[in-house]
């Protein structure tokens, strides 16, 4: 028997629905969401919470005359589902299938591609001055969450907007906050009726009307300070108000009536405008409500009992469960050592600190500007700040890991965990672009492990040297290695030659070490010797094996799960240079200059010639000398061109 969801084509087909209709239409879209999650995987939680402040916005506004934004976009399931996507959502986050978060090029419906966190306020603001100048007609709204608004970002472009006084309607999405019940009834009550479209004119008016006279001034003065102290007293709009933002809340998140109510009001008032929804992550699935957090991002889970599908074969630990308990280990041995994360402590391992030893962890909100010189504050006082971020959120503190920490040559430890793809989440969080933006940084030192054993000591060594470096390791389980009880120091810049090869030297850095290994005992079988080198350093580089190497091989293989643009070859192609071996052939192997889309870890390997057989096919070129370009993004380079 076909449900109400089967008749969504559009936000459009929402305007013919009862309330009852609209409530009805939220449990079968919660079930929609929970069974394609539990079999695909995806952001379960957040997308559950804003169910009925989806269905309010679209059935309010005008999409996509008028533009919705989604901060981060992992709350956007329900949008995707009434927004023409219905018949695609099963293919949430697969190869070729929709996307986990907005784009733009999926639906006239979704306004900006997300993945990153707080840019929803900045985006919609310059929107609405842009349809402003154009003399376009629209209303846009923008969707952040509470943890968004920690960011630096969100507070610049609300501070903005309350300068510019344009028309725009900011939406918080408050699942922590917690008000009792009596007070956020009142406090609802009040918003809502203080800005109906009655009480918006009569104020209005009455403000146009007192203002004629410096005694109708004062008196006006006096009563708009009666009005905020006693929204003020009932809510925490404070801050807002004083951004020049007009605040309604906090409104209840899960009631249609009430929001739709709320934001046909504020469509009507004009200047920007703040309204505070209070929702539940994770609402109307139990699991996900008592562990939002275990629930934000997940793989496959069972729905009767919430727990992940397992496979059968036991898996050795991942990267990142290696990193939380190096970190423990380094900082009971050394009481300088802080751990510090930007919103993120159970993703990037840090959990383990927090627990271990709670005064020595810091968790400072989605701000990684911030994350970095606060890391670079302590460094100055000797401490030694270990700052865990996934690879693609460095990204947005590039300027103060310049001028913060590498300009004073100061201490801090970089653990860049979902370095190269990271796989169904796609390219805003593939974090593919960390070898070519650290490389170029002076004092700065740049490593990434073979495998988890190597880890350790890599962290081990970030930790002992005395200046800034980067320790880059994948999304994913480890190789299944033993790991070493001792830990030991690295030789910085010191690479590894782990195979003896006169017919190419393929160099790896990262994981990709191990396919590397793998390639060379294919090419072995077809009477093909390769040597194989585990950089271990990307900056500096072993520039003395590298000379043996190219001398005595002549052909040089590189493989990298980098951007090709400024990355692992090309400082090889650069040192090259500079030793004079002009004749030396060079063919490197990464990641191509365009964006790659979302699918799994293998596929995509496989997809930009990162696999097994794309390395043996690229290498037996580079011996056999045969024409093109080669194998995906592979391209051969002879130095004296």
């Amino acid at each position: 028997m076909s449900g109400i969801l089967d008749k969504i084509n559009s936000p459009q087909d929402l305007k013919n629905l009862s309330q009852k209709e609209l409530n009805e239409l939220a449990k079968e879209i919660r079930h929609t969401i929970v069974t394609t999650v539990a079999e695909k995987g995806g952001h379960l939680a957040p997308s559950l919470g804003v169910v009925e402040l989806t269905l309010a916005l679209h059935y309010c506004f005008e999409s996509p005359k008028d533009k919705i934004i989604w901060d981060v976009g992992h709350q956007a399931y329900a949008h995707k589902l009434i927004t023409g996507r219905r018949d695609r959502f099963s293919t949430l986050r697969q190869q070729d299938g929709i996307s986990g978060f907005p784009k733009r090029s999926e639906s006239e419906h979704d306004i900006l591609d997300t993945g990153h966190s707080s840019t929803s306020i900045s985006a919609a603001l310059g929107i609405t001055t842009a349809l402003s100048l154009l003399g376009k007609e629209g209303k846009v709204v923008a969707v952040i969450g509470d943890g968004s608004m920690t960011a630096g970002l969100a507070f610049e472009a609300l501070n903005n907007a309350g300068h510019l006084r344009k028309d725009l309607i900011v939406v918080l999405n408050d699942n922590e906050m917690s008000i009792s019940p009596n007070v956020g009834a009142l406090s609802s009550f009040l918003s809502r009726k203080l800005t109906s479209r009655l009480a918006t004119k009569l104020k209005r008016d009455l403000e146009s009307f007192l203002k004629r006279s410096e005694v109708g001034e004062n008196i006006w003065q006096v009563l708009k300070k009666s009005e905020d102290s006693l929204k003020s007293l009932l809510t925490p709009g404070m801050l807002f108000e004083a951004l020049q933002f007009e605040y309604v809340g906090p409104i209840p998140g899960h009631h249609i009536d009430t929001l739709i109510e709320t934001f046909e009001n504020v469509k009507n008032v004009p200047g920007p405008v703040l309204v505070h929804v209070l929702t539940k992550k994770g609402k109307g699935y139990p699991p996900a409500e008592e562990h939002p957090d275990l629930f934000h991002g997940l793989g496959p889970f069972d729905i009767k009992t919430g727990k992940p599908k397992k496979s059968s074969a036991p898996k050795p630990p991942s990267y990142t469960e290696i990193f939380g308990q190096t970190v423990v280990r380094l900082a009971k041995e050394d009481s300088k050592i802080v751990g510090i994360t930007a919103a993120m402590p159970a993703g990037t391992g840090l959990k383990a600190l927090q627990e271990a030893v709670p005064d020595r962890f810091f968790d400072v909100g989605i701000a990684e500007q911030h994350a970095v010189t606060f890391a670079a504050g302590m460094a100055l006082e000797g401490l030694k700040p270990i700052v865990a971020i996934y690879s693609t959120f460095l990204q947005r503190a590039f300027d103060q890991i310049i001028h913060d920490v590498c300009l004073t040559n100061l201490p801090v430890v970089f653990a860049l965990d979902r370095g190269g793809l990271v796989g169904d989440d796609g390219p805003t969080h593939h974090g593919v672009f960390d070898l070519s933006y650290l490389r170029m940084i002076p004092n700065m030192v740049v490593m990434a492990p073979k495998d988890e054993n190597e880890l350790q000591h890599m962290l081990f060594t970030a930790v002992k040297h005395n200046g800034p470096a980067a320790v880059r390791y994948p999304r994913g389980n480890g190789v299944g290695v033993s790991l070493d009880w001792q830990l030991k120091e690295l030789e910085i810049g010191k690479a590894e030659l782990l195979r003896e090869g006169k017919d190419v030297a393929i160099w790896a850095i990262g994981h990709h070490v191990q396919t590397a290994m793998l390639a060379a005992e294919e090419l072995e079988k077809e009477g093909i010797e390769a040597a194989v080198i585990n950089a271990r350093f990307v900056k500096p580089l072993d520039v003395k094996l590298l000379d043996k190497t190219a001398k005595e091989c002549g052909k040089v293989v590189t493989i990298e799960e980098n951007v090709l643009k400024g990355g692992f070859g090309s400082a090889i192609l650069e040192e090259l240079s500079n030793m004079g071996l002009e004749q030396v052939k060079v063919k490197r192997l990464g990641l191509p200059d365009r964006f790659v889309e979302h699918g799994s870890q293998e596929l995509l390997r496989k997809q930009v010639g990162l696999d097994v057989d794309s390395v043996v096919k690229a290498s037996k070129e580079l011996v056999k000398g045969e024409k093109g370009e080669g194998v995906g993004q592979t391209k051969v380079h002879s130095l004296s061109v």
